[in-house]
């Protein structure tokens, strides 16, 4: 028999799935099945299930045809389950590296009805809190065996399902289920605590609880909290009918019940004012209720006082001692702000005083009214006329006549700007009236921080690449990549978003994770990429009549990525020495980042004739085009060029150091998009070989499109037109 069975239901959790699902099967133990549970979760949650069980036989799927609820979810995969032990794991968390083992040897050592695990809470902003595992017990308990009667401390620990491992059998003997609703894990652990006869404890964190910054429960007011109620009365139910055998622990699931009620009512995230009172009421009748006949144990200190006022039923005494409290901690956390702000305006004050005279222009605009028509487009932090917003803007031109769009470019790129395209240079006047008055705002990175978004303004965030490489809030692992990176003010300009355009079901997934925050999330392809798959062989022939290449020329262009951690940096690639393996006929160009895009000394220095840098060139649409293979790192050119189904090779010299110091998604060396090369001569032996173009190749490279190019038909700049212009 199996020793473990971890049950996984998921639901709208794409962004974090596959953490929880590769901190499971990427253990050293291995004695186990994991039961994943799609939940009919409306994003890519199934998809996800169901690439980790074509990889491992150990997953088993169950694909549920409506939404049930986490409670029933876990039901369901608890009824597959043949493990001697189940473990239920939430989706959006995840464990700690080889913790199965250190459980699994405790469950042997001891064969107990329930095992509790230590836990952190996990926060989107990297911060950790530890459990109250160290005050329950503030001697670890070790491999002692015991029951709730002979340490009730243990009620103490947060009672959710996903910190425990309980026998099966167990629970099929006493037919424990998860009620519906939420807060189910109170009318399943409370129970299976009662009446487990051999309780042990692991003082060692193997859970983290991840506290997501949008769409969490304990985040999201209304009146599905009063659903707590329901789950405690099942509790006292099931004591009443157990009668002696656990009467006497009463006291101490009553004070449980009123701190938990206390809980969920001092979160003003979960409850709002206008449902307070009432909340207090269904308190106060439970306390009447179900409070033991000789009363029990009131906690001392603040705690105590709220409790005795729920069972006198003062609600106006209760609600005045929280006001107070809550101004008070309103006023400490203005104190603190306000001096950080002084701190702040003193670094900032030479900069802030030269752009005073616009930033109050600026202000003045903002109380104007909008510009219903108006579309304000920006790329590469106003690098010029490119990418995702360039598309749109073509698009919408055709489909939504009636906005007009104004581009803004620096004032070094104007003469990059094609002809008849309206533009404003930035930091000018004209700047801060477009960017105050339009209605729309669309744009592959983001807004400078000063750009306030007005009511009934739309900002779209187009981004500008599938990820390899981690973003956004992911970065935070990865500090040496994210040196001086200011998360808090990111998160601001992120929740300045309406909709985020996405290229792929990955990308959807990924920035989910990255960028939490209300925006629509748009899976409807990059629209830059519509040039590449309409293309005609007309088309191509153009474009390569542009870059200067010659018919019947072979064609490979070389684009690799920065390193944030290694400014200055230029792979190990010795440009005449592959000219020169690539032989007559053939050509090699080389694209830097953009980021490079003021380095006077050029990317490719001294090389032959038949290597020609291309950095400056205004389309890189035309080099793709042009190109009859591409060479990149980890680079999301690679997504885009796969739009064409050409011979994609991946040259990542340091892509161990790589992965580590600025982190990845994906590993582009074991799932790629063509031929892999991890040094200079094995790629020069790539080419020389024909491996860039073999049966091999064109496998990976057609797993690769299937992956992440099924949305490149051609009509991505339409699709968001048609959602964000004209809907």
């Amino acid at each position: 028999m199996t020793l473990l069975s971890l049950v996984v239901p998921a639901y709208r959790v794409q962004g974090y799935l596959r953490e929880c699902m590769d901190s499971i099967l990427n253990q050293s133990f291995t004695d186990i099945e994991v039961i994943a549970v799609d939940d009919a979760s409306p994003d890519s949650c199934g998809e996800i299930f169901a690439e980790y069980a074509a990889r491992d036989s150990r997953v088993q799927v169950i694909a549920l045809e409506q939404n049930v609820g986490l409670g029933e979810a876990r039901n369901v995969g608890l009824d597959r389950a043949t493990g001697e032990y189940v473990w239920f794991i939430d989706s959006d968390d995840w464990i700690e590296p080889d913790c199965l083992a250190k459980v699994a040897a405790r469950l042997r050592q001891t064969s107990p009805d329930m095992l509790i695990v230590d836990h952190v809470r996990s926060y989107w902003n990297l911060g950790v809190t530890t459990s109250s595992m160290a005050e329950v017990f503030p001697t670890p308990p070790g491999e002692e065996v015991f029951t709730v009667r002979e340490r009730p401390e243990v009620l103490r620990l947060l009672h959710t399902a996903w910190n425990r491992i309980v026998r099966r059998e167990f629970m099929v003997e006493l037919g424990l289920r998860f009620g519906l609703g939420w807060y189910e894990d109170v009318s399943f652990t409370y129970p299976a605590l009662l009446k487990a006869q051999r309780i042990t404890v692991l003082d060692r964190v193997c859970v983290h609880y991840r506290q997501r910054r949008t769409g969490a429960i304990t985040r999201t007011p209304g009146e599905r909290h009063f659903d707590v109620f329901p789950h405690w009365h099942r509790v006292f139910e099931l004591i009443d009918a157990w009668g002696a055998e656990v009467d006497d622990l009463r006291p101490l699931l009553f004070e449980r019940m009123i701190w938990h009620y206390l809980t969920v009512l001092g979160n003003g995230d979960r409850i709002s004012k206008e449902l307070r009172h009432r909340f207090f009421d269904q308190m106060v009748e439970d306390y009447a209720k179900w409070c033991p006949p000789g009363g029990y144990a009131v906690p001392d200190g603040p705690e105590g006082v709220k409790q005795r006022l729920v069972g006198q039923g003062k609600w106006g005494t209760f609600s005045l001692l929280r006001a107070v409290a809550k101004t008070r901690s309103r006023t400490n956390a203005w104190v603190r702000r306000s001096k950080q702000s002084a701190k702040r305006a003193a670094r900032k004050g030479l900069r802030l005083a030269r752009e005073a005279v616009l930033r109050a222009y600026y202000r003045v605009q903002l109380r104007l009214p909008m510009d219903r028509s108006l579309a304000l487009y920006a790329a590469y932090w106003y690098r010029g006329y490119s990418c995702n917003p360039a598309a749109i803007y073509e698009k919408a031109r055709e489909l939504a006549p009636g906005v007009r769009g104004v581009w803004v470019v620096r004032r070094d790129k104007v003469a990059s700007m094609p002809r008849g395209v309206d533009y404003v240079i930035a930091g000018t006047r004209r700047y801060y009236r477009a960017l105050a008055r339009a209605r729309w705002l669309i744009n592959n990175v983001n807004y400078p921080d000063h750009a306030i978004k007005r009511p009934g303004s739309v900002h779209v965030q187009t981004h500008h690449g599938t990820p390899v490489k981690v973003m956004g809030l992911d970065q935070q692992r990865h500090p040496i990549g994210a040196a001086q990176m200011d998360f808090a003010q990111l998160l601001r300009r992120v929740d300045r978003w309406d909709y985020s355009i996405t290229s792929n079901t990955f990308s959807t997934q990924m920035w989910e994770r990255a960028y939490p925050s209300s925006y629509e999330a748009l899976e409807t392809g990059y629209p830059r990429n519509d040039r590449l798959a309409n293309a005609t062989p007309e088309d191509v022939a153009a474009a390569r009549n542009r870059v200067g290449v010659a018919p019947g020329e072979r064609v490979v262009l070389y684009l690799p990525t920065h390193r944030e951690h290694l400014p200055g940096y230029r792979p190990p690639f010795d440009y005449d020495e592959f000219a020169g393996q690539l032989g007559e006929g053939s050509r090699l160009l080389v694209r830097s980042h953009y980021f490079h895009d003021r380095d006077k000394a050029g990317f490719v220095d001294g090389a032959a004739d038949t290597v020609v840098d291309v950095s400056g060139y205004p389309s890189v649409e035309d080099l793709y085009l042009a190109a009859d293979v591409m060479v990149t790192d980890y680079s999301s050119a690679m997504f885009d060029f796969a739009v064409l189904d050409r011979p994609i090779v991946i040259y990542a010299p340091d892509w161990t150091t790589y992965q580590v110091t600025r982190g990845v998604y994906f590993d582009v060396t074991a799932e790629p998009p063509g031929a892999v090369a991890l040094t200079f001569p094995d790629l020069l032996d790539v080419f020389r070989s024909g491996a860039a173009d073999d049966d091999a190749a064109a496998k990976a490279r057609a797993n690769f499109r299937r992956r992440f190019c099924q949305l490149d038909d051609g009509r991505a700049a339409e699709r968001v037109v048609r959602r964000v212009f004209t809907a």
